[in-house]
């Protein structure tokens, strides 16, 4: 594919150029945030050719459940079929083009059309489509099939003909720290979205740092360690980092001995699906994200004992992130909606027989997210406007605070260069 042509401040640009000229350790040049012609290269190589995180296996609990996800211009439906089996379809009927399904989710027994009543089972074979003549052959318009993998609980999808591989690898490495928490056995008690005025990638790399964790996050800081977030070293901070270290290692081998596997695992930018996990300490009583660092649910996930196992956290490229405690879990999906526009959604998990109102207080559980998210939809329309400016220039990271940014810009770049000739 080549290029089109941009434009930045009325004087014409190359995608090429822009992505062969990209220095590392530094943040991207304007357009790569601003710009219609990047938001299209994003959509189409990046969002249309990797495997994209939408949703949970509560989404469709049961058979005939579906929910439906807009990916750019492309709506995809995803379903449990009578045999239990999830599967994802485009979300667009073979007679003349309409969505199937208009609702964000809901439950069939077959997927009717609403325009001519064209009727497909959960499988998306074509039962039914009346006054279409002797010769019409209904099995040479199925649905068409969407790649979709669930990695313990955890739903992806791929629009593209031949998927990345190398998921297969993301998936048998994250099963078993996913699994202990049973997602399949949990509830959506919660899901909020937001839309934040600014690009995905910006709302991407505000994620994966916590340099401005400190001055920005009150509520979510107060269950995180200081030294979690990566310090520059000094003789101030050293003997910190180290008792932390120490410390990690030791929760690390308590909880493996519990079957939870902890270690981190980093390839956020050197595989096509690249991911990064760790279980992480939680700071006082180690429980949960909640702003006394308790259990926000007392009813555990799974068959946990103790609910101070920390929190283990699983980063996606480009559009997620999770975080799985004992006694709930908070998953995040990041779907742009436009150059300016992205659209943050935030669910919350519980044990599925767990009772709002006694069990949890469901504004207790979401205190510490809804306030962060908060905080960070305006670090994220902030830059936005910023980088709108003609004074924006490229940015240096910060080698001690902000290496995963780097690795998910060097990631962008590396996976859109693959296309952009």
């Amino acid at each position: 594919m080549s290029s089109s042509p941009i434009h930045l401040h009325g004087k014409p640009l190359n995608l090429a150029d822009m992505l062969a000229r990209r220095q590392q350790g530094y943040s991207l040049e304007a357009p790569f945030y601003t710009s219609r012609e990047v938001f299209d290269a994003d959509m189409e190589h990046i969002f249309g050719k990797h495997w994209i995180y939408v949703g949970v296996e509560p989404d469709v609990p049961e058979p005939g459940d579906y929910v439906t996800v807009q990916v750019g211009e492309k709506p995809i439906l995803i379903v449990r079929d009578d045999d239990g089996e999830i599967r994802a379809f485009h979300n667009v009927c073979r007679h003349r083009g309409s969505r199937l399904c208009a609702d964000e989710r809901g439950a069939v027994g077959n997927l009717v059309c609403p325009y001519h009543q064209w009727t497909y089972n959960l499988q998306g074979q074509l039962l039914f489509a009346e006054h279409m003549g002797a010769d019409f052959d209904p099995s040479k318009h199925r649905l068409g099939t969407v790649h979709l993998k669930n990695v313990a609980g955890l739903l992806f999808i791929c629009l593209a003909d031949e998927p990345p591989a190398d998921f297969e690898e993301l998936a048998a490495t994250m099963t078993p720290y996913i699994a202990p928490h049973q997602v399949a056995n949990t509830k959506i008690a919660k899901q909020i979205d937001i839309i934040e005025q600014g690009n995905w990638k910006l709302t991407m790399e505000n994620n994966r740092e916590c340099y401005h964790c400190t001055g920005n996050h009150p509520e979510l800081t107060i269950s995180l360690y200081a030294y979690s977030y990566g310090f520059a070293p000094t003789p101030e901070t050293d003997e910190g980092v180290r008792r932390y270290d120490a410390m990690v290692a030791e929760r690390h081998a308590k909880w493996e001995s519990m079957g939870l596997p902890s270690a981190e695992v980093d390839r956020l930018d050197s595989m096509i699906s690249g991911f990064r996990t760790q279980r992480m300490p939680l700071d006082k009583t180690g429980e949960s994200q909640t702003l006394n660092t308790r259990r926000a649910c007392n009813r555990l996930l799974a068959n946990f004992e103790d609910g101070a196992i920390g929190g283990l956290s699983f980063w996606t490229q480009p559009n997620s992130w999770h975080h799985f405690m004992g006694d709930h879990i908070v998953t995040f999906m990041v779907m742009p909606l436009d150059q300016d526009r992205t659209l943050v959604r935030t669910k919350w998990l519980v044990h599925k027989d767990a009772v709002e109102g006694v069990d949890y207080q469901i504004d207790n559980m979401t205190a510490v997210w809804d306030a962060t998210n908060a905080q960070d939809r305006r670090l994220v329309e902030e830059s936005h406007l910023g980088v709108k400016s003609p004074a924006y220039r490229p940015g240096p990271y910060s080698p001690y605070t902000e290496t995963l940014v780097e690795k998910f810009s060097n990631w962008y770049i590396n996976r859109l260069s693959a296309y952009i000739k």
